[in-house]
């Protein structure tokens, strides 16, 4: 009868407390190669964001909320600007900008209210139905129309900014006309709409309709008119906005300079610290990011390193005592005639079979990890 037998009848045997040290030994195992995985997927999904982004414009402040706000649609966000801001790039004819909104949500998905434009600035492909083309619909990324199981023809309900509000600003109901195509980036999380539909979500731009109560006649209000919830082709007519157009709120600008010597001459009109605005470079602000967070983790990982090494010291201190406890059985087998050298690879074989499964777990996390990565870091960039 061999060893290897013997252990794995042993730690058959004695099967909690297999698992449990087979389960810390898989976390000590997989920690560092989770977190490389994920550090390396963020620097990934990061960079190639800010790169394939010339130019942002937005309110004069922090400019990694700006940049993490207009790229990545996380919670913090610039303060914003107002749509004279791309109009003033727009008439410089050196850039193409393209609007971005991205103050509401939808179903904990952050609606951008943009320009068909950045369907071809971010390279967007539509897998199922069209592009939105009117006031009130909207595109849904692949992950979002997955995880809400909607579709074209289906409608998405913005959330209210505040369940309190009393100002009738209500959400608005929007028609979903299509899917996008996968593409790993945050746009698959996103709800894209046009600029205006969420100026109607704000409440700058409305329709009016009669109050109607089931089962009675319509009534015409007087004192104040009920806002349309959503926009069809029987009330679009109705819907317009107040206030000057080149008031309308932003929070940020994305911009495609023509040329590079175009870029140049726009970056230098912002170098003002009084100008209220701030023209940012991505890949500069996320170089910037990567590195702290890079530093970081060189000190996350000395503390996991040291929490690992007493971790594997827990474990040997159980399979000492477990040893201990087993003196007996050991006195035994010494009698029977099994010898000093029976006994070590006796012992031998047990810690192979533990390490050996757990390096299969361990394994099979990274795997796991991997395999929904680019997902993962996405969601946590958006937090």
């Amino acid at each position: 009868m061999n060893a290897a037998f013997l252990a794995f009848a042993h730690l058959r045997w004695h099967w909690l407390r297999s698992v449990v040290m087979v389960l810390v030994a898989a976390v000590i195992l997989a920690v560092p190669l989770v977190s490389q995985t994920l550090l390396r997927g963020s620097e990934r999904t990061l960079t190639a964001r800010a790169e394939a982004t010339p130019l942002v414009l937005g309110a004069r402040g922090s400019q990694i909320d700006l940049v993490m706000g207009a790229l990545y649609f996380g919670e913090d966000r610039a303060q914003p600007v107002t749509m004279q801001a791309a109009e003033d790039i727009w008439d410089s004819d050196l850039a193409l900008p393209i609007p971005l909104n991205t103050m509401f949500t939808a179903r904990d998905a952050r609606v951008v209210g943009t320009s068909l434009d950045y369907f071809t600035f971010r390279d967007l492909e539509v897998a199922e139905g069209r592009r939105f083309a009117v006031l009130g619909e909207a595109v849904l990324g692949a992950s979002v129309a997955r995880r809400l199981g909607v579709g074209p023809g289906d409608t998405i309900v913005s959330s209210p900014e505040n369940l309190f509000d009393l100002d009738g600003v209500y959400p608005l109901q929007m028609t979903v006309t299509g899917v996008l195509a996968p593409t790993g980036t945050p746009d698959d999380e996103a709800v894209l709409t046009d600029v205006k539909t969420t100026w109607v979500i704000a409440g700058i731009g409305h329709g009016h309709q009669d109050v109607v109560e089931e089962g009675q006649d319509p009534v015409t209000a007087n004192a104040a008119l009920v806002q349309y919830n959503r926009i069809t082709p029987e009330n679009i007519d109705s819907f317009h906005f107040h206030g000057a157009p080149e008031s309308y709120p932003l929070t940020a600008v994305l911009i495609e300079p023509y040329d590079t010597r175009s870029g140049t001459i726009l970056r230098g009109r912002y170098l003002d610290p009084e100008d209220p605005l701030q023209l940012v470079v991505p890949a500069d602000v996320v170089d910037r990011l990567v590195d702290r967070i890079f530093r970081i983790a060189t000190l996350l990982d000395a503390v996991s390193a040291i929490i690992g090494l007493a971790a594997a010291g827990a474990v040997a201190l159980a399979l000492g005592l477990a040893w201990r406890l087993r003196a007996p059985e050991l006195d035994t087998a010494r009698r029977i005639g099994a010898g000093r050298g029976m006994i070590l690879r006796l012992a031998g074989a047990e810690i192979a079979i533990l390490l050996g499964a757990a390096l299969v777990v361990a394994l099979g996390l990274v795997i796991a990890v991997q395999s929904r990565g680019d997902t993962l870091v996405i969601w946590l960039i958006a937090q």
